[in-house]
């Protein structure tokens, strides 16, 4: 008796499996891909490709006047952002070879100054570096309008000027007063008196503009205590746009060494002589 088993053929519904496993090969070979196998297999020739809709983060905006200091900056974005904390963009411009740069000295320090205030749009999701990135590109294409044969003329490095930009900033409301502040400055430096700009030392002490500067503060051994000092403070002390760094690299031809509010809050008076400044203080006629 033959022991062999009996041979079968594929049944009905192998034939149709190994059917579609060749269709599927022509077809991706020929770049429909498995949906045009499909539709050959169904006959109508109209199948549709099913389709992922990927959702993108959101894009947000975060603005940062001119003025702001890289604390405000930090909490600025933290309130917009859901990945960008006050800690991670205070971490992030904490130290940098920018500075160090500009100044000559190759020191590390801060990113103060140079984190240019604009409104910049990233995504919800990206981290405080991008935004940071963002910052320092528009930065660099603003300064490289900026012109500094004077300033150097005067001994002044970029750091410098970038300085004398960021008291300007602080100080000047009304555009065409920025190259006079900047003169008051220049004029300052040149005969070692101290600038006297409260400015510096609000930011050295972290005394808020809503808080009056006590005699105690005056006093301070702050290296910002610009009152009490001759020279610049040793940093900017907010980021200045580009109307003002310009202003610090090119002072007004003035000779006035003192400025003072007047009674709008918004303009100063300017003069060479001290007699003329305390004779306007006197009048007290600004509380600004």
């Amino acid at each position: 008796m033959d022991e062999r088993p009996q041979l079968t053929g594929p049944t009905r519904r192998q034939v149709y499996r190994r059917r579609v496993v060749a269709l599927v090969v022509v077809a991706a070979a020929a770049g429909g891909g498995v949906w045009a196998a499909w539709a050959a297999l169904t006959g109508d020739g109209k199948a549709t490709t099913p389709t992922t809709t990927l959702a993108l983060p959101t894009v947000v905006k975060v603005l940062f006047p001119e003025g702001f200091t890289r604390a405000q900056m930090a909490a600025r974005a933290a309130s917009v952002s859901t990945r960008i904390t006050a800690r991670s963009y205070l971490a992030a411009t904490a130290s940098s070879a920018l500075p160090g740069r500009f100044a000559g000295d190759g020191k590390k320090r801060s990113l103060e100054g140079f984190l240019f205030p604009a409104t910049y749009d990233v995504y919800e999701t990206d981290p405080a570096a991008t935004l940071v990135r963002k910052q320092l590109e528009a930065f660099t294409s603003s300064w490289a309008k900026v012109k500094l044969g004077y300033a150097r003329s005067k001994n002044l490095t970029a750091y410098d000027v970038l300085i004398v930009a960021s008291m300007i900033e602080k100080e000047v409301i009304v555009p065409r007063e920025r190259a006079l502040v900047a003169a008051v400055i220049y004029n300052r430096l040149r005969q070692r008196i101290p600038l006297g700009i409260d400015a510096t030392l609000r930011y050295g002490l972290g005394i808020p503009p809503t808080q009056a500067i006590t005699k105690q503060d005056l006093a301070s051994s702050s290296a910002y205590n610009t009152r009490r000092f001759p020279g610049l403070p040793p940093t900017p002390i907010a980021s200045p746009g580009l109307a003002s760094m310009q202003a610090a690299a090119h002072p007004a031809k003035v000779d006035y060494l003192y400025f003072v509010r007047t009674p709008d809050c918004r303009t100063h008076f300017f003069t060479a002589s001290i007699d003329e400044f305390d004779a306007y203080t006197r009048k007290g006629l600004t509380n600004c």
